[in-house]
């Protein structure tokens, strides 16, 4: 059966031509049994051998045997109480009845037959009107027998009540009560054939887990891994780890809710939150579970998943988790924290952000919920996901304010995002009532060291490696590492990272600090360091790959610079953009360069002769990069010693401006000499006497007749380099 179709001829597809004959012969049969199933009001029979894999392993080779005698005895007893066998697939045997009372009768005696074979059988019925098609039964009726046949236990014959209701009271029933079924959106009345005792019905009302207001969104890929982690590979223990706001209970919760079936005990969920001392775990799970003392001794054999949210507060209890897993061999467990147990056996099941669609359907159906009309262009929702990180409980916080702010005024509100993600939902728990309060949260079970850490970390932007924390921040290995498994910092590659909304705790963490000047200080060193060790390479065959690296840190870069503008450390700034000449040589950070330049050149900090000099030949480069002049502004050159003509004039091909580093060893401008390095009127080349080692301090452009840019001529060697090629003299 698929999506509430039931086949008797979804089996293989048509063989060769070879087989042709054997395939009409097949099909004649398949019409000829649909024929035969019954129309209108039709009481389901479906039943499915328990532990049929755990039985492969116990009988080999006689499980073949057990299953056709299995088969054939369910045949004949449908046969004999007037019902008709649909198909069988694996281990399932399905059938049909006219009659509620046949059907039931027919599952009362095939539970006595089938006592003589090593199986045990589950077995599910409902009445409905499901639509007879060629394809076999179509409907929700199909659905509602399957999900009521695997909420059973082998040897258990369970009846919904619409079923019950047709009987004429020879049966003897037992009342289930009402349970909430998988896929199910409304609960059903359940009822048992005979009073024997089982355990209770896997139901998702049984399994004690919560209903979740909206479907989850995004973790179709996920959620398939982690069932088949827990229902097929059957992992012992598997931790859900991820920053706050991710959506780990409720991926939780979902993926539990797909496996109560799997597990003979059903599932329960555990809420840890509450609890702060690692003594009170184990009497919370056996309170969980309805066990008076032990929890171990109460789960005992049985095969049940164990939902333990958030364990993060109570890690240190993960030694009690690990004796209850090997006290109790067919216990599961699928454990919710921002940082694994580490403990044998277990598998860490990383979460990840949305990915941008449904990230965007998530904002616009919160959104729709508390303004009805709202419409939003995509790129503009994507690019506030993109802002908030595409963290579930950012974005639903974000989509509440779709009453009073528009998306684009959100947008650009979320330069400070965690005053703006506030409460939303008075259902959520404390922690999640504000994105501050959910960072927070993780932030106050870190070590002291950690916390300085982790704020301290908070200087860098667009991500760094382990050498710069170490270097930057002092970073010891194992606190680095603590924070990494806390899921405050994520590692991408052989780079680390913080999402956004927890860069920004971290930055207020870091101002709060006596130490952020210090902090910022190192920050920029370190990035100037890093230019300055392989500014001279810039010319080399290196030089894509170094402005890939350059790329790379850009916004770390960005913030030294920022921080050198705004604080006056202009000497300190001006060594970093000094040193970046393999990143201006870009014509796309060329303009920026120009604007880091500029703002740097209107300081009037002091500013060391080496520093200044080479500083004013990168932004000549930049310049020409441009096709422009270096800055000209009156103030600039008067500070940075631009000589000032007597009186206006127009310059003759054959003299050239003094520029602010030709400057002589008293800091004054030079007195202008003619220059016989200075270009050519004729050729615009510069004139090089052969053999002169001195250097060059006319710092002239030329204009290339082809070219529309001005380009410098530095000529500090025998033969000067012009950008990268030896004049010849």
């Amino acid at each position: 059966m698929r999506g509430g179709v039931w086949s008797p001829s979804a089996r293989a597809s048509a063989p060769a031509d070879s087989e042709a004959r054997a395939s009409i012969s097949s099909s004649a049969a398949a019409v000829a049994r649909l024929q035969e199933l019954p129309t209108g009001t039709v009481t389901l029979l479906f039943t499915d051998i328990e532990g049929s894999t755990r039985l492969l392993e116990e009988l080999g080779d006689r499980y073949s045997e057990v299953l056709g005698e299995h088969r054939r005895l369910l045949k004949d007893v449908f046969e004999r109480h007037g019902g008709v066998e649909i198909d069988t697939l694996g281990d399932a045997v399905y059938g049909a009845f006219s009659r509620a009372s046949d059907a039931l009768a027919a599952a009362g005696e095939a539970q006595r037959a089938l006592a003589a074979l090593p199986v045990r059988v589950r077995m599910g019925v409902h009445t409905g009107e499901p639509l007879l098609t060629d394809e076999g039964y179509v409907g929700m009726d199909v659905h509602r027998t399957a999900r009521i046949a695997a909420a059973g236990h082998g040897g258990q014959v369970v009846l919904s009540e619409t079923t019950r209701e047709l009987l004429d009271g020879e049966f003897e029933l037992r009342d289930l009560g009402e349970h909430r079924l998988k896929d199910l959106g409304t609960p059903i009345h359940l009822h048992q054939l005979g009073r024997d005792e089982f355990p209770p019905v896997r139901s998702l009302s049984q399994a004690q887990l919560p209903l979740e207001p909206v479907p989850l969104l995004g973790r179709k890929r996920e959620l398939a891994e982690l069932v088949r982690l827990l229902g097929t590979d059957r992992a012992r223990l598997v931790t859900i780890t991820g920053p706050g706001g991710i959506g780990k209970t409720s991926f939780a919760a979902t993926a539990a809710a797909e496996l109560v079936e799997s597990f003979d005990g059903g599932a329960t969920l555990i809420e840890l939150a509450p609890i702060r001392s690692t003594d009170l775990v184990l009497p919370a799970i056996a309170e969980g579970l309805g066990a008076e003392g032990d929890a171990a001794e109460h789960i005992g054999d049985r095969e049940l998943l164990l939902v333990l949210d958030n364990l993060e507060q109570v890690i240190a209890a993960a030694g009690d988790v690990a004796r209850l897993l090997s006290a109790c061999p067919n216990l599961s467990v699928l454990a919710t924290s921002r940082e694994p147990l580490r403990i044998a056996g277990e598998r860490e099941f990383p979460l990840k952000p949305l990915a941008e669609a449904p990230a965007v359907e998530l904002f616009r159906q919160r959104a729709e919920a508390v303004l009805p009309q709202f419409s939003a262009d995509y790129d503009l929702l994507a690019e506030i996901c993109r802002r908030l990180d595409s963290l579930p409980l950012a974005i639903e916080l974000a989509a509440a304010r779709m009453k009073v702010l528009p998306p684009s005024e959100l947008l650009g509100r979320l330069d400070r995002r965690l005053p703006l993600l506030t409460a939303s939902r008075r259902d959520l728990p404390e922690r999640q009532q504000t994105l501050r309060a959910t960072i927070a949260w993780s932030y106050d079970l870190c070590s002291a060291e950690e916390q300085q850490l982790f704020g301290r970390l908070g200087v860098f932007s667009g991500g760094f490696t382990l050498d710069a924390a170490e270097t930057v921040c002092d970073a010891n290995l194992d606190t680095f590492q603590g924070l990494l498994e806390k899921s405050l910092i994520r590692r991408e590659g052989d780079r680390f990272s913080m999402l956004e909304t927890i860069r920004e705790f971290a930055v207020e963490r870091l101002e709060e600090s006596i130490e952020a000047g210090e902090v910022r200080r190192r920050h920029a060193e370190y990035f100037i360091a890093m230019a300055e060790r392989v500014e001279t390479e810039h010319l080399g065959p290196a030089q894509a790959h170094l402005r890939e690296r350059f790329r790379t840190e850009w916004d770390n870069i960005r913030a030294a610079l920022s921080w050198a503008v705004e604080g006056g450390h202009t000497e300190e700034g001006l060594r970093l953009a000094g040193a970046l000449t393999v990143v201006w040589l870009d014509q796309n950070l060329a303009v920026e360069g120009e604007r880091w330049f500029r703002e740097l050149f209107e300081s009037s900090a002091p500013v060391d002769d080496a520093v200044r000099a080479k500083a004013l030949i990168t932004a000549s480069m930049v310049a020409g990069v441009r096709g422009n002049s270096p800055p000209r502004s009156s103030g600039v050159r008067r500070r940075w010693g631009y000589s000032e003509p007597s009186a206006p004039r127009r310059a003759s091909p054959g003299r050239s401006r003094a520029w602010p580093w030709d400057r002589s060893s008293s800091g004054g401008p030079r007195k202008r000499a003619r220059c016989s390095r200075r270009p050519k009127p004729s050729t615009g080349r510069p004139v090089v006497p052969a053999g002169s080692g001195e250097s060059c301090t006319c710092g002239g452009f030329r204009r290339r007749p082809s070219a529309t840019s001005m380009r410098p001529v530095g000529c500090f060697a025998k033969r000067p380099t012009i950008l990268g090629r030896r004049t010849t003299p």
